[in-house]
């Protein structure tokens, strides 16, 4: 029987089909996006959304009644999963726990997600495969309270240049919020601590260059005018909103691939579920050569090395947050 949120829809997704419940219910109250809104636009970008999350283990932004109410964090796949999601399965050593969580194959996986009120996809930076060895190295331009996207800008020029020197091909996004990730695909022959310590010795690097970048340990230590490189991202189980993920924000905003040229004239803000669908259409994906432009960390360790020699070495991964918790 049809209610205020709608009656059930049937959506057919290739060779499958999602059962959609509640379509009207308004997720995004800026413009009045709905939940089926939201499942048609990630329909939109399916190829490209299933590319960031193939065969990752996935962590669940959930928000039962739009993204005005509550927030879930799920790392176990939600019951009531059709037979083809599949699930990979993850150890959480400090409890000695584990949980199965989404691994994506097909858009089907991603709207019967949405169904489960899914708005934000986190997937880790490894496969199943190996979900302890990394194949994806993340640079996330973290912008403080009185930094502004001007700075990420700035910082943006410098970590290209960078990559440009050291021979890896970064493909960048917006986060979806005020800040800017840039993610290099790796070979999978490093563990998560190795992939971390490249990670910060290339902010180091980034961080000579730049003037707008702080790499201080602590967020009250920080300048809050400046932009923290933060590779804590590469630590094991942190995980950051894929390519085309839609962001928990009233707008709808999405984290969007762009091109490099781009970044200097764009706005976090023009990339929603309204706006991004025309533009996957004419543009495709932006990151599709992604898992053909691999870069070896091995020079970014060999900078490590020299930190540490210099008695910078990197931070501790005791101090990391405690992200290793199970969840929901």
């Amino acid at each position: 029987m049809a209610t205020d949120a709608g009656a059930p829809v049937e959506l057919t997704i290739g060779d499958r089909v999602v059962r959609l419940s509640s379509p009207d219910r308004v997720y995004f109250p800026a413009r009045g996006e709905t939940k089926l809104d939201l499942a048609r636009y990630y329909i939109s970008v399916g190829e490209g959304v299933v590319r960031a999350l193939r065969d990752r283990p996935c962590m669940l932004h959930r928000f039962p009644t739009g993204v005005t109410g509550e927030k879930v964090h799920q790392k176990r796949l939600p019951r009531g999963a059709p037979s083809w999601v599949r699930t990979v399965r993850v150890h959480f050593p400090r409890y000695n726990r584990t949980a199965d969580e989404l691994c994506v194959a097909h858009p089907a996986d991603v709207v019967w997600a949405v169904q489960m009120s899914t708005v934000e996809f986190h997937p880790w930076n490894s496969r199943a495969a190996d979900v302890e060895s990394p194949d994806e190295w993340r640079i996330d331009l973290d912008p403080m309270p009185s930094s502004s996207w001007a700075d990420v800008r700035r910082v943006a020029r410098v970590v290209h240049e960078v990559l440009d020197e050291v021979g890896a091909t970064g493909y960048p996004k917006t986060s979806g919020g005020t800040g800017l990730h840039v993610y290099v695909r790796i070979p999978p022959d490093h563990g998560f601590a190795d992939v971390r310590r490249a990670a910060h010795a290339f902010a180091r690097e980034v961080g000579r260059r730049c003037d707008r970048v702080d790499l201080s340990w602590w967020r009250k230590d920080r300048d809050p005018s400046k932009i923290f490189v933060d590779y804590n991202q590469n630590a094991r189980d942190h995980t950051i909103a894929c390519a085309y993920s839609v962001r928990g924000t009233p707008d709808a905003r999405v984290s969007a691939p762009v091109r490099w040229d781009e970044i200097d004239d764009c706005e976090p803000g023009d990339f929603t579920i309204a706006s991004m669908p025309a533009r996957y259409a004419e543009l495709g994906d932006l990151h599709a050569g992604i898992d053909d432009a691999t870069f070896a960390i091995d020079p970014l360790l060999e900078w490590a090395d020299r930190d540490a020699r210099d008695g910078t070495p990197a931070p501790d991964e005791s101090d990391l947050p405690d992200l290793d918790r199970p969840g929901t």
